[in-house]
This record gives structure tokens, C-alpha cells and sequence, in this order.
């Protein structure tokens, strides 16, 4: 059981700067089981140091997949989990690297989740937080809390190596969870409506977008009930 739901993990590092990390990040995935990994607009491709830096897990780096955005490196995936040292302040849930492994666990049996890692130097910006279901912070001393990426990914992959041994199977879903590209997709089609309908004003849209995200990633959206509100807003286009 555990190392099917560890096969359901992505591992996605977005905008990497240094190549080695990726090599680095695909070794302390394979200490833990897991193997796919997704890279997102790397300023470099992995090359002879990322190979070096893997070692064993040379088999991780060299099926990971390329993709030109974070949309892209998601689709098909029923949760993402975020991780990042600042705090946010429009995040869904956050929780610590434990809590958090363990709500991605329990995902994973419903379908294939993702654990999102940011750049070196900035980490991950507001939008691609907002793409995510939670965001999961590392409880590191506060006087110093910086961690290496490949570090990062280490001790998350970890806690959910840790999460997935001690996963009870879960009563089968009566209703799919909704894939990451209908949801994103549905978010497209409200801000259509709001702005068609005057409820948002493009020129002063405050948080209004961000909080509905926030709204709607709390109830974990399933697969039917996305194609109601998209019916809703489809009624609503009509008359408007």
C-alpha cells in the first residue's frame, strides 16, 4: 500500500537556478521511494554536476519531465500541496511538514498529488501558491530557518514516506475528486463572470479572486460538483 500511494506523489520544483539541486532533489526522493519528478521553466537543465549529485537516483533525474508552467506540471493531479518558509496570508491551510504529509497521504488514494517546491532564492510567488491546496511550512529554528531545496525535499519526503507506512486504505469515493485543469479552468470561467456581471471591477479587484480561491480549495471540489457551478455560471452568463 505505501508504495503505491508514494508512486502517486509528484515532486515539482519550480524555476530551479542551480542544476546540481535537481540532482541533489532526485536523490532524496529516491532514499524515500518516490520517483516522479516534474521540473517547471528550470533556468538550466540538469547536466553533468546534477548527475553526479543524484547518484543512485539517476533513474528519478533522468525520467523527470520538463514542463513551461506549474499549470502544466499539475494537470490530472486531485491535490498540490505547497511548500514554503513565509508565511501567507490568503494560503487555504497551513500546517506543519508532518500534518501537512499526512493530508497529501490522504489525497493519494484518491489520485495522483503533487508537492510543489519553489526556487532557490525566492521560493514560490503568490500565483503558484494560489494553485495549491495548502501550504506546508518546515518548524525550523526561527533564527535560521533557509534550507537547502534538495534538503526541503528531503524531509517532506520523509514525512510522507512516514505518512504512507502507516496509511489505512480508505472506504472507496462515491464522487470523483475534481482534476487540477477543470478547477483552474472553472476559476477562468468565474472571473469571466464576475467581470461580465459588474460584481468585479477589474480596476479595483482587492483580494476578491484570491479569496474566493481560498473558498473553494477548502471544500476540495469533486469532479460533479464543478460541472453544477460551471452550469451555474453558464445561466447566469445568459441573462447577464
Amino acid at each position: 500500500m505505501s508504495a503505491d500511494l508514494l508512486s502517486r506523489i509528484r515532486v515539482v520544483l519550480s524555476r530551479t537556478s542551480h542544476p546540481g539541486n535537481i540532482g541533489a532533489a532526485a536523490r532524496a526522493m529516491k532514499t524515500m521511494g518516490m520517483v516522479s519528478l516534474y521540473l517547471v521553466d528550470p533556468k538550466k537543465p540538469p547536466d553533468a554536476e546534477a548527475e553526479a549529485r543524484a547518484s543512485g537516483g539517476l533513474d528519478v533525474l533522468r525520467g523527470a519531465r520538463v514542463c513551461a508552467s506549474l499549470a502544466e506540471a499539475l494537470q490530472g493531479t486531485v491535490y498540490a500541496l505547497a511548500v514554503s518558509a513565509r508565511r501567507r496570508e490568503l494560503a487555504y491551510v497551513s500546517a506543519d511538514a508532518r500534518s501537512a504529509a499526512q493530508l497529501l497521504l490522504a489525497a493519494a488514494q484518491e489520485g495522483e498529488v503533487a508537492l510543489v517546491f519553489g526556487s532557490e532564492k525566492s521560493g514560490l510567488t503568490n500565483e503558484e501558491i494560489l494553485q495549491c491546496g495548502a501550504v506546508a511550512h518546515i518548524p525550523a529554528d526561527p533564527g535560521y530557518s533557509s534550507l537547502n531545496l534538495a534538503a526541503a525535499v528531503q524531509v517532506l519526503a520523509y514525512e510522507a514516506r512516514l505518512a504512507a507506512l502507516g496509511a489505512q486504505p480508505l472506504p472507496a469515493a462515491e464522487l470523483a475528486p475534481a482534476r487540477h485543469e477543470d478547477v483552474e479552468n472553472f476559476y477562468v470561467h468565474l472571473e469571466q463572470s464576475l467581470l461580465a456581471s459588474g460584481f468585479l471591477n477589474p480596476a479595483n479587484p482587492k483580494r476578491l479572486l484570491p479569496r474566493l480561491r481560498r473558498l473553494f480549495g477548502r471544500a476540495r471540489l469533486e469532479q460533479d460538483e464543478v460541472n453544477i457551478l460551471r452550469g451555474m455560471l453558464n445561466s447566469f452568463d445568459k441573462n447577464t
